[in-house]
């Protein structure tokens, strides 16, 4: 699987329908990291931007797990295709209670 970082931009005015939208957004999002698909998930501090880190085949099927985001249609989006994504969870071993 390849690794694509999204670079989303958030709408500059914000009403109650698209933060109607936000609880489904984030249950979604959190099914997606659960499966390995979303490999993580950052708001900027502004909360201007989004930068998420997707794997996937190619662009077309990370466009296709775009569509499906609840907020979706409120964002314009820049997708950039990774040589490398290193992050803690890939340096430290998974533990075992067993």
């Amino acid at each position: 699987m390849n690794q694509f970082m999204i670079e989303m931009n958030l709408p500059e005015h914000i009403n109650d329908e698209f933060i109607g939208l936000i609880p489904s957004h984030r249950a979604h999002v959190n099914r997606l990291l659960a499966r390995g698909i979303v490999l993580s998930y950052s708001l900027s501090l502004d909360r201007k931007k989004i930068w998420t880190v997707l794997t996937g085949r190619n662009e077309a099927e990370i466009e296709r797990i775009l569509q499906n985001f609840p907020i979706i249609n409120w964002l314009s989006y820049d997708i950039h295709e990774l040589a490398f994504n290193n992050n803690m969870t890939q340096i430290l071993p998974k533990f075992s209670l067993n």
